[in-house]
């Protein structure tokens, strides 16, 4: 029996995803959230500046570089107010057999994800 991965799975997937991204790229995490709908999900300094990273997964057919605009503008005032650079990171996941299919426990998924965004 396959079970579909819940909203909060898939986030924590995709988390992880652009966690390990950023600390490749040399991020060290002042904060990390994982919880739904609480953002950004990671705070983190880079050459002594503070960067806020909003993550959002996005289930196939939807384009994961597409985000709320009018959304991220919000959060790039916040960040502002502690001189804080804003990123977006849209990570796209599809069940690897069948794009179409829901993304289970137990079957390979594919993962899209090209880099953070500045906004």
């Amino acid at each position: 029996m396959s079970i579909e991965l819940t909203t909060q799975e898939l986030h924590n997937l995709a988390m992880n995803v652009v966690g390990k991204d950023l600390e490749k790229q040399g991020f060290e995490f002042i904060s990390v959230n994982s919880q739904l709908k609480k953002d950004p999900q990671f705070v983190c300094l880079k050459n002594k500046k503070l960067h806020f990273v909003v993550v959002k997964a996005v289930l196939y057919p939807n384009n994961p570089e597409k985000y709320d605009v009018t959304y991220m503008e919000t959060m790039k005032e916040h960040a502002l107010k502690f001189k804080a650079r804003t990123y977006y990171a849209g990570v796209g996941i599809a069940n690897a057999k069948n794009y179409e299919a829901p993304i289970t426990k137990n079957e390979n998924y594919i993962i899209n994800y090209n880099g953070i965004i500045e906004i």
